[in-house]
């Protein structure tokens, strides 16, 4: 999937949750790290979820830059993105 370049860049992956439903992933690249995610790799997320019928969207999945609010992550492999 091709990273999100309009506004803010984002890095867009697909995450298969089971049952036939997925989610895709919104990393926010202007304020974390590009995770080296490829397919068939195990990831860990923490962020927003928002509800769709094709399972969801995970955003906010790196720290506040204001500080206010908790910050999101990915851990992938020993690391973790935020």
């Amino acid at each position: 999937m091709h990273d999100d370049n309009d506004d803010s860049r984002h890095q867009r992956f697909i995450v298969d949750i089971g049952d036939r439903q997925t989610l895709l992933i919104a990393h926010n690249l202007d304020l974390a790290s590009r995770v080296p995610v490829g397919l068939g790799d195990r990831v860990v997320v923490r962020g927003m979820y928002e509800w769709n019928d094709l399972g969801g969207l995970v955003h906010w999945t790196h720290h506040d830059p204001l500080g206010i609010e908790d910050g999101g992550w990915i851990r992938f492999g020993r690391r973790t993105y935020e």
